[in-house]
Formats: structure tokens, sequence, C-alpha cells
């Protein structure tokens, strides 16, 4: 039997999980498929390895669609302020909350905590399903649906289905769908541990020429700390007793790093930069890792993917309204152009950080510095910076979802 699906969104990861209930108030009859169920929440485990740095931006549309309540009772950290630098902390460049009037420039959240409280949200909604586990077996456009088999043998027709499924995309390669990417010379290390002491309202970030080095601050007494190098110093790592590594860290790393306890958990993982080559293909469009991933550096990768949340959810929500088909191909082309720019003209940013602080050629370290200096003088400028990195600027922002209720 065919069963029948407005929206079948294949993945429901945050991404995936986020759109749905952006979705829920309109009514249509919203799928969500995912392989593995995460694990529930305790709050007596330490905070996990992946975790990822929530904007203010990204915060406001996870409180629109009724998931950060849901997060924020799990555990969060939140941080009023970012320093970034690479000679000298006093050259580097401070980034403050209160400079906006904001009470955060952003909060640390464990992955699965931001996943947990979207499908809680997705929960609360009657019409909704999620199907976990399974696996999307195949895709073929029928017409005026979109034609969705699973791995159980369920089978669907969807008026329009969305790509929410990760880097590595299943539904982005059976929609015929090609990407460019791009590998990067080094890779991250992770390591979670249990600290003493150290300031816990900051992030920080140090550049030099292996790559930078990173601290985000964790819910209770830990803290993420990321360690970019070459893929061969990473194995190093990886193989490293606890006491070896803690030593490491400490002989390395900026001098501000708080006492290491304890190592809880570590990990490592290779840098690609991907982008796919369209967003939408027939009834199948792209949105967050299926679309673009990028370097990791400044914690953009999951707020882009909400940003292609909220300009989908938006467009898709007006379609409706005006009666018009969900999948028509200039509602995608129109999110296409929305997302695809914002999302190049980010990956060529962090792109520049990335390579343009590995050169040790004198005059551009000077160049760097003077820029890192200039960028920690109040005033518009640095403001703007800021309103950029929380997604509040008119470039990051995209459009803002309108839920019932809620203007």
């Amino acid at each position: 039997m065919v069963e029948q699906a407005d929206l079948f969104i294949v993945g429901g990861g945050m991404v995936g999980a986020a759109l749905a209930a952006a979705m829920a108030g309109s009514g249509q009859r919203i799928v969500v498929l995912e392989q593995q169920a995460p694990a529930a929440f305790d709050a007596a485990s330490a905070p996990d390895l992946r975790v990822s740095a929530i904007s203010a931006a990204s915060r406001q549309l996870l409180s629109d669609i009724g998931a950060w309540r849901h997060i924020e009772a799990m555990r969060v950290a939140p941080y009023q302020r970012m320093l970034v630098w690479e000679n000298k902390e006093a050259e580097g460049t401070l980034f403050d909350a209160a400079e906006l009037g904001e009470d955060a420039l952003g909060h640390i959240i464990e992955n699965r905590v931001v996943q947990l409280g979207c499908q809680q949200a997705m929960a609360e909604h009657d019409n909704i399903e999620l199907i976990c586990p399974d696996q999307l077996r195949s895709l073929s456009e029928q017409g005026d649906h979109c034609l969705v088999t699973l791995a159980s043998g369920r089978t669907f027709a969807a008026k329009l289905v969305v790509a929410a499924d990760g880097a590595q995309s299943v539904a982005r390669r059976l929609a015929g769908i090609g990407i460019n990417s791009h590998d990067y010379p080094m890779h991250a290390f992770v390591a979670t541990f249990a600290i003493e002491g150290g300031e816990r309202d900051i992030t920080w970030q140090q550049f030099t020429p292996d790559g930078p080095q990173s601290l985000l601050p964790l819910p209770g007494d830990y803290a993420s700390l990321v360690w970019y190098q070459q893929p061969t110093f990473v194995r190093t790592l990886e193989e490293m007793s606890e006491a070896a590594l803690i030593a490491a860290f400490q002989q390395q790393f900026p001098q501000r790093l708080p006492t290491l306890r304890h190592l809880v958990s570590r990990g490592s993982f290779a840098l690609t930069r991907r982008h796919a080559q369209q967003y939408y293909r027939g009834r199948v469009v792209l949105a967050g890792d299926a679309a673009h991933t990028i370097h990791p550096l400044a914690g953009q990768g999951v707020n882009l993917g909400f940003q292609d949340v909220q300009a989908l959810a938006a467009l898709l929500q007006q379609a409706q309204a005006a009666g018009e088909d969900i999948a028509a191909p200039a509602l995608l082309q129109r999110y296409q152009r929305q997302r695809m720019l914002p999302n190049h003209a980010m990956q060529r940013l962090m792109d520049a950080f990335c390579y343009g602080f590995r050169a040790s050629a004198p005059p551009l370290r000077l160049l760097r510095n003077i820029a890192l200096k200039l960028a920690n003088r109040p005033g518009r400028l640095k403001q703007e910076v800021v309103r950029y990195a929380l997604g509040l600027s008119p470039l990051s922002r995209g459009l803002r979802v309108v839920l019932p209720g809620k203007h």
C-alpha cells in the first residue's frame, strides 16, 4: 500500500527535526525518516564529544518551534565572550555580547541534546510521524509526487522530499545531485576534559601555522578542546595515554587553558568542504549538511543548516497559504537563490581564515595582526562583525519562520 505524505524529510537529526517542527503548524502530513534513535538524555553523564555552537539566531528559531525549552531543560553552556588571537592575547580581538545588548553570544550544546529537543517538539504534533529506525531504499519522481521506498518495505507518495540526511546524503545521491568538494590539509582532534578553574563564560581560539587551537565551555566542570593539526600528528594524539595527552595540551595550548583533571572522551575527523551543485532536483530539495559542509573553526555548520530551515519553511508556508504546489520549480529556485550564495560566502570566509593564518610570511603576519587590532576597536564595524556571527545580520539571517500564534 502506498501511503500519502505532503512533506517527507529524510534525516531526523538537528536540521531535519527542526524543519519538521517548524512546519508542524501547517497541518500538512509530515513524515520524518531517521536511521538510528539518539540515546536518551542522562543528566548524570558527562557531555558528549560532538557539540555545536548555537548562535543567537538559531536559538530564536529553536524557541519559535518549541524545541528550546526542551533543550534548556537538559543542559546548555552559554558564553558571553569570544577571544581570537594569533601571537599575543593582548593583540587579539575580544567579542562581547554586551556590545549588542545580548545576554549571550551563543550556547555550546551537545548535538544529541539539540536533536532530542527538536524531536520532542515534533512529538507534540499529531501531523508528524517519526519513522525510526529505518533506511531510504529508493526515490523516483512520478508526476505530481515522489515515490519513496524504505528498507522496511513501506512506500510513500510525497509531494516534496527534503534531504537532510547529512554530508554523505543517500537522498542527495538518489536524486542525482552532484557535489563539489575540497579536503583540507588538516584534521580536527577533539577531546572532552573534566576541568578545574578557568573562565566559564568564554570561548577562545588561537591561530597557529599548523591550525587553530580552541576551547569551548561545556555545562558543569567540563570543556571541549579542539586541536587542528596535520593528520599524522592527530594520529599520534589518538594513541597517547591520558597522562601524555593532558601534558601535550598543557604544553602546546595557551597558558589560559584551565587545569585538566581527566579525559572524558576523544576523537578525530577529517575536514572537507562540500557544496551541492544545485539545491533541488525535481521534487527533492537539500538542507543542512546534505547541501553544504564547512570548516568548523567558527562553529557555523549547523547554524547555516538552521538558516536553511528558516528560508525553506517560510517559502513552503507561503506556498501552502496561496494554494500552490510546495514543490513548484519557481519556489525551489527561490530557496536556492536565498541560501546558496550566503552558504558559499561563509565557506569562502572560513577558507580565508584556514589558509590565511597558515601563511608565515612576515608581511602577512603583520597584516593579520593589524586586522585583529582594528577589529578589536569599539564601533560600528565590530558590532556588524558580531551581528554576523550571531546570525542577526541581513546576509546571514535569512527569513524567519512565522508560526501560528507567534509574531
